[in-house]
């Protein structure tokens, strides 16, 4: 699923629906936000714990959580999929606000 599907979903329905276009482009912006950056968080702070030996004992755990993080972006975004489809108004954490006035104003 990832950051492809809403893409999609929002490029061949964005006319016909602001609906889904509101939806979709949620899901686009959370997915690449997850994806791309937690998996940069993940690199990074795996990387810090090649050049710092000692604080590997703390960077990788929490690096791991990091790369855990667009697993549970792919969880949230089916779980927000199936609110939507059900015809419940799903709001992602701290973007739908945002995403809802872009598409507004």
């Amino acid at each position: 699923m990832g950051i492809g599907v809403p893409i999609a979903i929002y490029l061949i329905y964005k006319d016909r629906s602001r609906y889904v276009a509101y939806h979709s482009l949620q899901a686009i912006i959370m997915q690449g936000i997850c994806s791309f950056g937690g998996l940069l968080l993940a690199v990074l702070v795996g990387g810090l714990s090649q050049f710092i030996p000692i604080a590997g004992l703390v960077c990788l755990p929490i690096s791991c959580c990091f790369g855990l993080l667009p697993l549970v972006a792919l969880v949230y975004g089916a779980y927000g999929g199936i609110m939507t489809n059900q015809g419940e108004d799903f709001k992602y954490w701290l973007i739908g606000d945002w995403v809802r006035s872009t598409l507004i104003g």
